[in-house]
């Protein structure tokens, strides 16, 4: 197996289409199933329409293209307009994209399209609200795993999208070493083995922790639901000459109860991560819909 590291990598807002219509058919097979019945038995076959998605909330936009792949998997014929791009800020009550085609066609991929639409804007949103908030600081905001299940091709980007930045986009990324993987192995005197070009992070709760872990000069170490008060002395000592021999020296993640209420002071400690679940496991959903004219 080939592995890969796309840790806080630069990498651009961008998709693989080929994922993306992975992903949508799926979508599309689970939501349709043996066939939109209702469509069928209500809408004549040839009828065309113009129609419009809209936003009903201020948001970032995300997920143009995933939402324009659905209805073209459904019809080709089906036009697609787009009247924004990913990461544009928008004001509710904004057309995002104007549709012209079989009314059957765009009726029956609509709320594939919407949902995608809907999820993706209010990561983005969200991420751009934190992203915002640390701009002073040098500081990222990445996300987690905590991702919806055959999603999370589509919620790190939307990340991305948002101005932040992937962790690692599967356990094939990079060495990460959690507190129940010192349970089970009872605590370490020495690092495995790292294959070339991958990084090392450990995961501490406490500051003799990591004391412990900054001996080693991992690449990362989080700082796990610790406070404010301990985040800042673990700042401290790393960037004590002691324990900054090493180029570079390690960085400091924090993880754990982030929130748009916390995320500036945990910023102004001076770490250089901060990941946050919330991001894409507690998605407040943009509101938008597709309106027939």
């Amino acid at each position: 197996m080939e592995l890969t590291n796309t840790f806080l990598s630069e990498k651009q807002p961008e998709l693989d289409l080929n994922k993306v219509d992975s992903i949508v058919r799926h979508a599309l097979i689970e939501d349709i199933g043996k066939g939109d019945i209702t469509t069928q038995l209500t809408i004549p076959k040839d009828k065309e329409i113009n129609a419009v998605i809209l936003a009903k909330d201020d948001c970032v936009v995300c997920g143009m293209g995933i939402a324009k792949r659905a209805f073209e998997i459904i019809d080709g014929s089906v036009k697609f307009e787009e009247l924004v791009k990913d990461g544009q800020r928008i004001k509710k009550a904004k057309n995002l994209a104007k549709l012209t085609g079989k009314a059957s066609s765009i009726l029956t991929a609509e709320r594939v399209a919407l949902n995608m639409l809907s999820m993706l804007s209010g990561i983005a949103t969200k991420t751009r609200d934190f992203v915002k908030l640390i701009e002073p600081y040098k500081v990222k905001i990445t996300d987690t795993r905590k991702t919806f299940p055959g999603l999370r091709e589509f919620q790190k980007y939307a990340v991305r999208v948002g101005g932040g930045y992937n962790h690692r986009m599967g356990l094939d990324e990079m060495i990460l070493i959690k507190d129940n993987h010192l349970k089970v192995t009872e605590g370490y005197t020495k690092l495995p083995s790292v294959p070339k070009g991958f990084k090392i992070e450990i995961e501490v709760q406490n500051l003799d922790e990591f004391k412990h872990a900054l001996k080693f000069k991992p690449d990362v170490i989080m700082l796990d639901n610790m406070n404010i008060a301990d985040i800042k002395k673990a700042v401290k000592i790393r960037n004590n000459t002691l324990f900054n021999s090493h180029h570079p020296r390690t960085k400091l993640e924090t993880s754990g109860g982030v929130d748009l209420k916390s995320v500036v002071k945990i910023a102004a400690t001076g770490v250089d991560i901060i990941s946050i679940g919330e991001l894409t496991h507690s998605v407040d959903s943009v509101d938008i819909s597709l309106e027939v004219i």
